[in-house]
């Protein structure tokens, strides 16, 4: 099928042929078209904006009103008003910084280099800390209390207060833990040495269970039922039952998934390898589409209305 003409009766073809699968799901891309897009006006993904992100960009967190981007190379953070993209301040947070992570009130950094993480205050970017965690810092996350950092090279996390910094705990993971994530319980991380992820009591940090994953498993999200994790070596994305580790499902992806982002009821994925991301429905996986977009696309966040990459090796931001 193709169309040529949006104005002509092609677009009512289009509703019937929805209209008569939809229960099966069986809709692909004909002649260049989606048309679970067209159906769902999920235009947006192939709109985007492209704005400089700093030095290789390759973490986030969301305020609320602003996107905070940990600039790999140059060290600093970056505050992008998410409405317009325009970048209101850049603080200075350590050497390496990779990641970011929202308490409510303030913006916590990891800096691979140095082993410590930073603390800013979001409402006007003060830097309030600095607090030392393990070897490389990786993945940080909030559990509603406290800040979680995966350490890669001493192969554990560390549990600091985030009221102040103070350190509460250090916990023995898997091998080269890079990712944390908070199911509102539990803390989970993903070892990238050894293909697994570990589950964590977020109250005291004994280990509930390790699952096995994909190749080189890297960040990971929650969608309200189950953790989803990015599998860089395999190209694939696993998703795990939350209440038990159980897989309930590995589906392919691009080359090299990095991260992802749950918009409330898809999945978005960078694929770092192939400049795309791709989106799937998180009920069964099903993929809605691949979308291309910056170079090295590292993560992913969810504003609320829009999907942000962080496009390492472009050193720009893209919103969909």
């Amino acid at each position: 099928m193709t169309i040529t003409n949006w104005k002509t009766g092609a677009v009512l073809c289009v509703a019937q042929l929805l209209s008569a699968h939809w229960a099966t799901a069986q809709i692909v891309a004909t002649a260049g078209v989606n048309y679970n897009q067209v159906a769902l006006l999920k235009w947006s993904a192939n709109q985007t904006t492209t704005v400089p992100g700093g030095c290789n960009p390759n973490g986030f967190a969301f305020d609320g009103d602003y996107m905070w981007v940990a600039s790999w190379c140059n060290g600093y953070v970056y505050k992008v008003r998410a409405s317009d993209t325009t970048i209101v301040g850049v603080y200075p947070s350590g050497l390496g910084p990779t990641a970011a992570a929202f308490d409510g009130a303030n913006i916590w950094v990891p800096n691979a280099f140095d082993g410590n993480i930073s603390k800013f205050r979001a409402s006007d970017g003060t830097r309030l800390g600095q607090y030392p965690v393990g070897a490389f810092p990786q993945g940080v996350a909030f559990d509603g209390t406290n800040i979680w950092v995966a350490n890669e090279n001493s192969g554990n996390v560390t549990k600091l207060k985030a009221s102040d910094g103070s350190l509460i705990g250090t916990y023995p993971v898997g091998t080269k833990p890079v990712g944390v994530a908070s199911d509102g319980t539990n803390i989970w991380v993903s070892n990238s040495g050894d293909g697994t992820v570990t589950k964590l009591k977020a109250a005291d940090g004994s280990v509930l269970g390790t699952y096995g994953v994909g190749g080189r498993p890297l960040r990971l999200a929650y969608d309200g039922n189950n953790m989803w994790v990015a599998n860089f070596n395999t190209n694939n994305v696993t998703k795990l039952r939350a209440v038990d580790g159980t897989v309930l499902g590995t589906y392919t992806v691009g080359l090299g998934p990095y991260a992802m982002a749950f918009d409330g009821s898809a999945m978005w994925v960078s694929n770092f390898s192939v400049d795309t991301v791709t989106k799937l429905r998180v009920a069964d996986g099903f993929t809605f589409g691949m979308f291309p977009v910056g170079d090295g696309l590292e993560d992913v966040v969810f504003d609320g209305a829009h999907i942000w990459i962080a496009n390492f090796f472009a050193n720009t931001l893209s919103k969909l």
